[in-house]
């Protein structure tokens, strides 16, 4: 069966379950937070209450691939199983891998997370377009192929991003923009939004000089322990913000293992987003 193209999917899971994206981040100090070992049992238990607590409220689940790598095959095994559980719930899952790599070990990875019958299959992946944006055409494809998205890396909240990022081309544009500007060739013409996003920080403050109209969703990382909130939102992407995935982790995390505190602390920052798009 041919799934509906991810944009298609998130715009319509962000309408019903409001555009929060939480991250599965499960790092050693949080896995202690929880009075959890640092074992794959400590890893099963909390990957299996973030899907319980979140999967059937949120739009957006984001596992992220090396905290569950770090446990070898067993680690990978989990992952497998929380993919699969939360999807199930009715969460789409963007796996926060960022792959990136040329020719065939590009289709690789594609293959990993984006085949249909991958047992990693994931609604979206991140991507490194840093070996030139090209280099992604493995992936772009087979995300066409399957209704799959892709988020690729643009203007990230971490520092050192901006020595490469920011960096101005021979034509004028910065690294940055020209990622930009790729997407939004990709996305042109499909409704109600585009299946190839970008990642950009949402504790960057003024992106004006930048063109977010990518017609495609924008993943935004830095919400909650990062220093970002929900109402920095219009600020920062201004007429993009409806596109805007808003990602939190920490924020939320840190209220478990109890469910209804994560519950409760994922309802409070979804409708802290809600405020922020109706007053902008």
């Amino acid at each position: 069966m041919t799934l509906e193209p991810f944009g298609a999917r998130l715009r319509r899971a962000m309408d019903e379950r409001g555009p929060l994206c939480v991250g599965i981040d499960p790092h050693a100090s949080l896995l202690a937070e929880w009075g959890l070992d640092d074992t794959v049992a400590g890893l099963e238990r909390f990957s299996r209450t973030v899907v319980e607590a979140m999967a059937d409220r949120v739009a957006v689940l984001k596992p992220q691939s090396a905290f569950f790598e770090r446990f070898g095959s067993r680690g990978v095994a989990v992952l497998e199983k929380s993919v699969e559980e939360a999807r199930a719930a009715g969460a789409l899952v963007v796996m926060d891998a960022k792959r990136g790599d040329i020719g065939s070990t590009m289709a690789a990875y594609a293959e990993s997370f984006l085949r249909k019958d991958s047992p990693l299959f994931s609604d979206a992946l991140t991507v490194s377009p840093y070996l030139g944006y090209g280099s992604l055409s493995p992936a772009v494809a087979l995300a066409r192929e399957s209704g799959a998205g892709l988020f690729v890396l643009a203007l990230t909240s971490n520092p050192e991003g901006g020595e490469v990022q920011h960096a101005v081309r021979a034509d004028g544009r910065t690294v940055g923009a020209t990622m930009l500007a790729h997407l939004a060739a990709e996305n042109a013409g499909e409704e109600p939004l585009g299946s190839f996003g970008a990642v950009v920080g949402a504790t960057l403050g003024d992106l004006s000089t930048y063109d977010l109209d990518i017609n495609g969703p924008i993943l935004a990382p830095g919400i909650g322990a990062q220093g970002a909130t929900p109402a920095d939102l219009p600020r920062v992407f201004g007429a993009a913000v409806r596109n805007v995935v808003p990602n939190v982790s920490r924020g939320v995390l840190r209220h478990g293992p109890d469910i209804v505190a994560l519950r409760d602390q994922a309802d409070r920052f979804a409708q802290q987003v809600r405020a922020a798009l109706e007053a902008a």
